[in-house]
């Protein structure tokens, strides 16, 4: 990676896919601290070099809404992933094995998002409950 960064700069759309992939690695190796910034510098260089409705641009912003989602980050995520999708169905149309991927993920996270809420709502009713006098229940 060094070595591309001083052949090409710090901005150049190979440095931002490799990026991507040692990002992915990490996220693979469970290591999400390590991928997290990684993910970020990559899609900031991707969205700079490509355009931010480039198809690279959205395979970044899908890798890191699916980290963003495994830590629970959904607000952060749930526009990442719109993204993402609003952006393969454009340049790859809605029927293409990528876009029904993202899709899938995009469907899981908003899954998650209305599960989170619920639990919120049970928590917060179970608290109710717990600080009333145990006769007035």
């Amino acid at each position: 990676m060094a070595i591309l960064e001083r052949s090409f700069g710090p901005n150049h759309p190979d440095l931002g896919v490799t990026l991507t992939n040692l990002a992915e690695l990490y996220d693979e190796q469970g290591k999400h601290a390590q991928a997290e910034p990684l993910y970020e510098r990559s899609l900031v260089i991707l969205e700079k070099t490509l355009g931010p409705d480039h198809p690279k641009v959205a395979a970044a912003l899908n890798r890191l809404a699916l980290l963003y989602s495994f830590e629970g980050k959904y607000s952060q995520a749930e526009p990442m992933e719109r993204r993402a999708l609003a952006i393969l169905e454009k340049s790859l149309g809605a029927e293409h094995p990528e876009v029904v991927a993202t899709k899938r993920n995009y469907a899981s996270l908003l899954e998650k998002i209305e599960q989170e809420k619920e639990l919120k709502k049970m928590e917060s009713k179970a608290g109710a409950l717990a600080d009333k006098p145990a006769g007035k229940r």
